[in-house]
């Protein structure tokens, strides 16, 4: 899964559907405030602010135009029309690009394949494709998440469901995914998910450095420069987990190089089909691939292997616990096609990511001055904002029932999957940066999914709220408190 995807000024974002909705209907609820703009809407909407957005969107056919607030020079186009999308993100892809101001927000992200444009994400996605679109590398991941479901997952629930105790599956996903994103790609299993929650440094030290990325997207610019030259704030501590998390990598690039000379190339034992070493393999000797090259690599992996599944589980086993019907009919299909492909699991995860993708937004910049087909312009260094959260719940493109929960809508009248194009579902991103692990992502919720609901029941604790954090990736604001109750045998 890709992370295309956190992608964007969010607090912008929502002065842009404010500001446009007033021009179009002088609601005097939505009114264009002198110097502070929108601000004071987007403060009042800002606890359901991805609904609100939705609202907002609605009521102005999917497409504005944003020119304020004040002094800031800001030229932003908001859009969830799948035609558009198609446009920015494939026919015209050259035209549109992530930017420098996007890179200096994610900056800890470094040039990695998610900040990149040009030759450099040409050279980044050419490399991994040819080291993750492979037959070994997809055995050893597989095997690495099945040994992380029956050593550690399990277990832990056992121990859950023995003592009668709540826990939360979202705080659960995290740590098992931290694991296997680092057993993957650094070849190490830092052992974060165990009963007693521990602490491991570098696994609080990467949450903390995307919760201070998040920062970057709700105050103004000049605001956290001045606080990272002064080291002070949010800033300071970013740049003090960054350090920790980049020594934690730094120690494993060390490690790395330091065996790759002794091995041989054609070894392909699980213990060497880590990413790292397959990179340094390759690609030893040439010049982008320095120790700067492998900490961004392996930082960008991190993010589109972590936080993104996480995202996907804790939203699918939330809908799949309040919704027994489906439930029941996963559970029916595991019973009766053991080892062939589950189609309607597939069908009720890929609703899962239609409603809550993993990545609510989107931003790029124009290059060039363009018309998109919905018929508003698009000058040169104008940002394009999507909102992919927004489109999953897009009647004109999944009908009348677009709230529901439905994984039959992904199945034919054939029992096939059906497909949707990727400017519509868009959970992995569109035209050529489409998410490489797509299949792959598919691959562990399934593993997962099949392994933690074949075993035990998730009941979600009565009264638990659900509602989307404030974060750059869609995951829980309280987690996902729940019980476990272990499945009577047949």
């Amino acid at each position: 899964m890709t992370l295309g995807y956190t992608q964007i000024f969010a607090a912008l974002f929502f002065f842009l559907f404010l500001y446009h909705r007033s021009r179009r209907c002088r609601d005097p609820v939505f009114t264009d405030w002198p110097i502070v703009g929108m601000l004071p809407q987007l403060l009042f909407h800002l606890w359901h602010i991805h609904d609100y957005a939705t609202s907002i969107l609605k009521r102005v056919s999917g497409t504005g135009n944003f020119r304020g607030p004040w002094f800031t020079g800001l030229n932003y186009l908001v859009t969830v029309d799948p035609m558009n999308i198609h446009h920015t993100m494939s026919k015209n892809f050259g035209n549109y690009i992530k930017g420098s101001e996007f890179r200096e927000i994610f900056e800890p992200f470094g040039e990695g394949i998610f900040t990149v444009d040009s030759e450099e994400w040409r050279y980044n996605r050419a490399l991994l494709h040819s080291l993750i679109k492979t037959r070994s590398y997809e055995k050893f991941m597989e095997k690495t998440v099945r040994k992380k479901v029956d050593t550690c997952l399990l277990p832990l629930l056992d121990e859950v469901e023995s003592q009668g105790v709540e826990v939360d599956l979202q705080e659960v996903f995290n740590r098992f995914n931290f694991d296997n994103i680092s057993s993957i790609v650094l070849g190490f299993d830092p052992k974060s998910l165990a009963f007693d929650f521990p602490e491991v440094a570098s696994e609080k030290a990467f949450n903390e450095a995307e919760e201070f990325i998040f920062y970057r997207h709700t105050v103004p610019r000049s605001l956290w420069k001045l606080q990272k030259w002064l080291g002070v704030g949010p800033e300071k501590k970013m740049a003090r987990a960054i350090k920790v998390f980049d020594e934690f990598l730094h120690e494993s690039i060390a490690s790395k190089r330091g065996k790759a000379g002794e091995l041989d190339h054609h070894n392909n034992s699980d213990d060497e089909c880590d990413l790292l070493t397959s990179v340094i393999r390759q690609e030893e000797g040439k010049k982008h691939v320095d120790d700067k090259f492998l900490r961004d690599t392996a930082f960008n992996l991190f993010v589109a292997g972590r936080d993104t599944l996480t995202s996907a589980l804790t939203w699918f086993f939330w809908l799949v616990a309040t919704h027994p019907s489906v439930e029941a009919k996963i559970l029916q299909e595991m019973k009766s096609n053991e080892n062939s492909n589950k189609v309607y699991l597939h069908g009720a995860i890929c609703e899962a990511l239609r409603l809550y993708p993993p990545i609510p937004f989107e931003r790029k910049q124009a290059i060039n001055d363009d018309v998109l087909p919905s018929g508003h312009e698009a000058k040169a260094k104008t940002i394009i904002l999507y909102s992919f959260y927004t489109m999953g719940r897009d009647e004109d493109i999944w009908g009348k029932d677009c709230l529901e929960f439905k994984p039959e809508r992904w199945i034919s009248e054939r029992g096939n999957i059906v497909h949707v194009p990727s400017y519509k579902f868009i959970s992995f991103n569109a035209g050529p940066r489409t998410c490489l692990g797509k299949d792959l992502s598919f691959v562990q919720m399934k593993m997962v999914a099949s392994a933690v609901l074949g075993k035990y029941q998730v009941e979600v604790v009565e009264d638990h709220p659900v509602s989307p954090a404030l974060s750059i990736v869609l995951l829980m604001k309280h987690g996902l408190k729940v019980r476990i109750r272990k499945r009577m045998k047949n």
